[in-house]
Order: C-alpha cells, then structure tokens, then sequence
C-alpha cells in the first residue's frame, strides 16, 4: 500500500504533467493563425524641425495612426505590444531606429484602433543628418501569449521625407 504523501506527490505529478500538455497545445495552436494586420501612418504636420544647441537635428510630427491588429489575437493571447519607429539611415549608421509612439492593446476589442498625436518620444538624430532625409515609418508589434513563445512582426510603410531646411 502507498501512503498519502505517494498518493498525493501522484495527483500532483498527473495535474501538472496535464496542465504542461495543456500549455504546450496552447503554444503550438498559435503555428496556426495566419494573422493579417493593416496599419497605416500620415503624417499630418512638422510641428519642428531644428538644429537642438549640441548640433542634433530634432524633429516633432503630428501623426494619424490607424491600424487593425485583432487578426493577431487568438485565445493564447494575453497582449499585444506595439510602436511605430522612424527608421533611416546615415553615414555612421545602416540602419537608425527611433521609437516616436507606442501602446499596449489588451485586447481584440481595443486592436481596431485610430490615434491623432505627435510623436511620444522625441526623434533626435545624433548630428546634422535629417536635412531632407527619407524615412520610413514601421510599425513593430510583439504577441505575448498567456503560454509560449512571443511573435514579433512588423509593417513598413515607405516614402517620407523630411523638409530641406529646418523650420
């Protein structure tokens, strides 16, 4: 005969062997979705653009951003992190990225979402290299489920430019 302790350390190694298969059918459902988010940015105004004191150009844009994300959410999905960065590239760099809006989306209901704002953190480009300078506006978003790995993806819009003389 087995004592409780046996008895018990048994149902407990069964509970959580089966909440552990549970967790890993939630992640590897999620290998499933096919999600199709859209997005897209306007920019509506430079508020400014300036040369700061230390020589850094510094930029301030007001920005419609649209997107429907709720394809991203499935059952797994506890929520979504998301933000739009200006990337560009200079002479010191392939490749610069500055995060000018972001948000957490909890939810499928909230993931349609339109936002008239200027930019949350401010676009400084270390040196005089924004003086008519393309750029594109991408949207990142990471998938942080309830159980399993995180997804990131992101949408590129291309096309923007900013002014040749400061304002």
């Amino acid at each position: 005969m087995h004592s409780f302790g046996h008895r018990a350390n048994a149902v407990a190694t069964f509970g959580v062997t089966i909440v552990a298969a549970m967790c890993f059918a939630a992640s590897f459902s999620d290998n499933f979705n096919t999600p199709t988010p859209t997005a897209s940015v306007k920019i509506l105004n430079i508020n400014w653009f300036q040369k700061e004191a230390n020589g850094n150009d510094e930029v301030s844009m007001t920005l419609n951003i649209s997107a429907d994300l709720s394809s991203l959410f499935t059952w797994n999905t506890k929520q979504v992190f998301v933000f739009v960065a200006a990337e560009y590239e200079t002479p010191q760099n392939a490749l610069n990225q500055v995060s000018l809006w972001d948000g957490i989306i909890p939810a499928k209901e909230h993931a349609k979402f339109l936002i008239h704002t200027t930019n949350k953190y401010r676009f400084i480009d270390q040196g005089s290299d924004l003086k008519g300078k393309e750029f594109n506006l991408t949207m990142h978003w990471h998938i942080m489920p309830k159980t399993g790995k995180m997804f990131a993806d992101k949408i590129v819009m291309t096309g923007y430019r900013l002014p040749e003389q400061y304002r």
